[in-house]
């Protein structure tokens, strides 16, 4: 009996600090810019920005990032990868499937050396988006 009791409270603990770290974090975009594989392998330059204005949603309780955009691009997080340091940027990556099935990675990226400007690529085998985001309070 007194195992049983040890193993509830440590599945109450165990899970009620693994929901006390789960994290929503929100950003609002102001750009996009694309870049797309063309047929000898590299990708294209980047298109002009294009101003937008988009919600995006990081909810590492449901395990999903989520592009409020006019079709809704929803991501589901297969993977955290370890955070990426340079003296240049810092990097948050995560290998997701999007709704339709595809693997791709998305990655929050604040550029250190230009104000610390914050971006969010959504990287595909044949195409790259890139946003400027700044974070919601």
């Amino acid at each position: 009996m007194g195992k049983l009791k040890i193993g509830f409270l440590l599945l109450f603990l165990f899970l009620g600090l693994n929901f006390g770290f789960s994290q929503n974090y929100k950003f609002k975009t102001t750009g996009l810019s694309v870049s797309v594989k063309e047929g000898n392998g590299k990708f294209s330059n980047w298109s002009e920005l294009k101003p937008v204005s988009i919600i995006v949603n990081l909810d590492t309780n449901k395990n999903r990032i989520v592009i409020y955009s006019e079709v809704i691009q929803l991501f589901e997080i297969i993977e955290f990868l370890p955070a990426e340091e340079s003296s240049n940027d810092l990097v948050y990556p995560f290998v997701c499937k999007d709704n339709s099935g595809e693997d791709c990675t998305l990655s929050f990226i604040t550029r250190k050396n230009q104000d610390n400007r914050k971006q969010l690529y959504v990287k595909y085998e044949d195409r790259v988006l890139a946003y400027n985001i700044v974070v919601l309070e």
